[in-house]
């Protein structure tokens, strides 16, 4: 049943992406080739469908928040592009691909993740048929869940590998490399609907949750899982020497851990009178999937 949803939500996302982002015929091609070819190689949409089940769990059935889904899919694009670059990561493959560094060069690669950055803000900023008290505030927690003290904190503790010392400090730094733009998702889907306070922060706690579960799996698969499973180089924390919760833990305690703060995040779903039922499916699938 997810699956099947899960592939509903990514045509309909995809279409509008398609849609939102320039087409391959300016003079500067090459920079719109590498952001297409980036944002529309794959991807399951997870952040876009959660933002997009909150909105309607407070109740909201139309399609006006789709604008924010793809702005959010296009920042998350953007980190996993400028992720993969030498400087950061030195990944070779994304989503079964090449990297877009890979493909097009780096300076070229390093423009297309720019150009998906700015071009959210834009993106986010023509939605139509929501509040525009809703959308500004919106606008203001998508600059704050992907900034400096945000994704982007996360992401240099991450390259620094600062955060050694305990288990504590690296859960810290995975809440803000990852559980930044799941928060985004939960708390703009609450918002852009009118959700009150205490929605705001059931989302919250949700995605906070949720994004620590998601990154001790995704741990989890580097270790176990094959390079065609997930798209991706594998073992690339041993390549670069990363402190994650897999190496202080082990893999059974890791997925203990990993189960504990996703039975969290199905808690704070219990704030919602709505349907929750794809947001646990989704949970649910997001714990135990191979790739």
């Amino acid at each position: 049943m997810i699956d099947l949803l899960i592939k509903e939500y990514k045509n309909k996302i995809d279409t509008r992406l398609d849609m939102l982002l320039p087409q391959s015929d300016k003079q500067y091609k090459s920079v719109v080739d590498a952001a297409r070819y980036s944002l529309l190689s794959g991807g399951k949409r997870i952040r876009p469908i959660i933002l997009l089940e909150f909105y309607k769990l407070c109740g909201k059935n139309d399609d006006c928040a789709y604008n924010f889904a793809c702005a959010l899919e296009m920042i998350h694009t953007y980190s996993l592009i400028h992720d993969d670059l030498p400087c950061m990561d030195d990944d070779d493959l994304r989503r079964g691909k090449p990297s877009c560094h890979k493909k097009y060069g780096e300076a070229t690669a390093l423009l297309a993740g720019d150009a998906l950055l700015t071009n959210a803000f834009l993106t986010a900023s023509k939605t139509m048929g929501i509040d525009f008290r809703y959308v500004s505030e919106s606008i203001g927690y998508l600059s704050a869940c992907a900034g400096i003290d945000g994704m982007i904190a996360g992401q240099i503790l991450d390259i620094e590998d600062i955060f050694k010392n305990s288990l504590e400090d690296t859960l810290l730094m995975y809440s803000l490399k990852t559980g930044k733009l799941l928060k985004a998702a939960a708390l703009i889907g609450v918002t852009l609907a009118g959700g009150d306070e205490t929605q705001k922060s059931a989302a919250i706690s949700y995605a906070e949750n949720l994004g620590l579960a998601f990154q001790i799996i995704d741990d989890i698969l580097d270790t176990t899982a094959t390079e065609e499973q997930l798209g991706k180089t594998v073992n690339s924390d041993d390549k670069n020497d990363k402190t994650t919760v897999v190496k202080r833990l082990g893999i059974e305690e890791s997925k203990k851990l990993a189960d504990k703060y996703t039975n969290a995040a199905l808690d704070s779903l219990n704030t919602f009178s709505g349907d929750k039922t794809t947001l646990t499916e989704l949970s649910n699938y997001l714990l135990n999937r191979n790739s």
